[in-house]
């Protein structure tokens, strides 16, 4: 059975991830760093579906924790054959009114926590003779968002990391590619407003947001045999948005 890391998994885009590998056959490790309910009950439904799960607990900025997250997958697998890079925070300010606290977080969660955790899996993937690695980035990791500067930064990061490792390790078997989502049906857009949705809604060509199964089973593409040949890729899944 293939096993799949997915970080940020308690809930939101991940746990959507976690549910579309599980029900494709993967087992599937689901990593939660203050959503501990939330992840327990995403394993739980995993589980009961019929599928395999375990849970465990990783700050992607602590490298202990991370050290401690691969050893008990290792432990209880024996192996990692794809890795997915999602946890990830995002704050809305101008930079001038941005914290250093904020700046901080945001680039050690989004950008140097998907370097960390993928730097401590690869010996693994290199034992194993190969490997996935697919990173969640954004659609503003190319264009740039405003009041979202140091988020635009951290996963425009991302997707350079993304194309840096693909070609390191593309002799090893290891491919590595980006996934850039546009606007996410998820739990943080239910703070807007009915008018700020309809807007937001209204300016993406096909008059919908992205659902998070929709990034799951694009990740579970270039996961199985059928995304052998494609690394160091960044591709944008954003219904037309930037093409407005």
């Amino acid at each position: 059975m293939k096993v799949v890391l997915i970080t940020g998994s308690s809930k939101g885009i991940g746990r959507d991830i976690a549910k579309v590998f599980a029900k494709n056959g993967y087992a599937v490790v689901v990593c939660y760093n203050k959503s501990k309910e939330s992840a327990e009950k995403v394993c739980n439904e995993i589980v009961n579906s019929g599928g395999n799960a375990i849970l465990t607990k990783v700050d992607v900025t602590n490298i202990d924790e991370i050290k401690n997250m691969v050893s008990y997958v290792i432990s209880s697998f024996g192996h990692i054959d794809v890795l997915i890079n999602n946890a990830g925070v995002a704050h809305n300010a101008l930079l001038i009114d941005e914290s250093e606290e904020n700046i901080d977080a945001i680039l050690d969660t989004n950008l140097k926590g998907t370097i960390e955790v993928t730097k401590y899996v690869l010996p693994h993937m290199l034992k194993n003779n190969g490997g996935k690695i697919i990173n969640i980035s954004s659609i503003w990791g190319s264009e740039g968002a405003s009041c979202e500067s140091v988020y635009s930064a951290s996963k425009a990061g991302i997707i350079c990391f993304t194309k840096s490792i693909a070609k390191e390790y593309a002799y090893s078997n290891i491919t590595a590619n980006c996934i850039c989502p546009g606007v996410v049906d998820t739990d943080m857009n239910k703070n807007l407003s009915s008018e700020e949705l309809k807007d937001l809604v209204d300016s993406i060509p096909q008059k919908r947001m992205l659902r998070g199964e929709e990034i799951g089973e694009l990740a579970l593409f270039l996961a199985n045999n059928t995304g052998d040949y494609i690394t160091g890729q960044s591709i944008v899944v954003d219904g037309g948005f930037l093409l407005v």
